[in-house]
């Protein structure tokens, strides 16, 4: 049961979002016994004035002498005005969405760069963004642009864009912190752009390609090598068995001849081509010696 004593944390609550329990007070009820008058007597056009239509997405803020009526909201649907001693303040409950400027931003490893952003966000609390903030949407603003300058100034440029989800993440963190007693419940923060100078850019270009011919001359290398290696064990196979090197032999002639059929080199080893020219020479030598 509530025993009529505030904590301090309730009493910090209702001081941060402007609600004061206490009553209207004599004074408060003579203005307020004074206006309802005023709105019975004038009642056919008094009504006009007085009664006011919130939209589904939109919430009333009622401040009745200065007072926050009810310490809530009022809305969707009809609600009433009274004149003179009624203010009311429309709160659009919608997702927001706000485009931060190209930022200047000089990151951890000194290279000056421009990004930019994209934050929504949508207001949860009606009466925190009216009484705790006087522009809670230009507030929102500025406080993105410098939480994106000072989380991105922490990062390196390579960082920065290998990992745009984890900063996105981390700002978005810091904003939902920072915009809580403002009623603004951040959704996404999204970072659009990266702009590099293009003397840099240049530089980075560069480098990459290096690092791709310096890998591409490894995996060559690493290619012949293993060829080789393939190659050698190849060549102690075929040797253990004769006949496989003939089976070879004929494969790469049938492979030759569909390709180009045109011509057919026949390779013949060098033995034989000895032993032909051994006979051939043996043979002239013996019908000299007989001449």
């Amino acid at each position: 049961m509530d025993s009529g004593v505030s904590t301090p944390e309730k009493q910090d609550k209702e001081n941060l979002v402007g609600i004061n329990n206490k009553r209207l007070g004599v004074c408060g009820w003579i203005l307020f016994s004074l206006s309802f008058l005023l709105m019975i007597i004038t009642f056919p056009i008094s009504i006009w004035m007085c009664l006011k239509i919130i939209k589904e997405y939109e919430r009333a803020i009622v401040f009745r002498l200065g007072r926050i009526q009810a310490g809530k909201a009022k809305g969707p649907g009809l609600i009433l005005i009274l004149p003179c001693i009624d203010v009311f303040v429309k709160v659009d409950l919608r997702t927001v969405t706000c485009n931060i400027p190209p930022q200047e931003i000089l990151t951890r490893d000194s290279v000056t760069t421009q990004v930019d952003g994209v934050v929504y966000y949508r207001i949860y609390s009606a009466v925190s963004a009216v009484a705790n903030v006087n522009d809670v949407h230009q507030a929102t603003f500025l406080l993105a642009q410098t939480t994106l300058r000072n989380v991105l100034g922490t990062q390196t440029l390579s960082q920065i864009l290998a990992g745009r989800e984890e900063i996105a993440h981390s700002i978005q963190t810091l904003l939902d912190d920072a915009t809580e007693l403002w009623g603004i419940r951040v959704a996404r923060v999204e970072i659009k752009d990266v702009r590099i100078p293009p003397q840099l850019q240049r530089s980075m270009a560069a480098e990459a390609e290096a690092t791709r011919e310096a890998r591409a001359r490894v995996l060559a290398a690493e290619g012949e090598m293993n060829a080789s290696k393939s190659l050698k064990l190849a060549s102690m196979v075929l040797a253990e068995s004769p006949i496989a090197l003939q089976l070879r032999y004929l494969q790469t002639l049938t492979t030759v001849a569909t390709e180009k059929n045109s011509t057919i080199v026949f390779p013949l080893p060098m033995n034989i081509l000895e032993g032909i020219g051994g006979v051939s020479y043996d043979n002239h030598k013996k019908l000299s010696n007989r001449a």
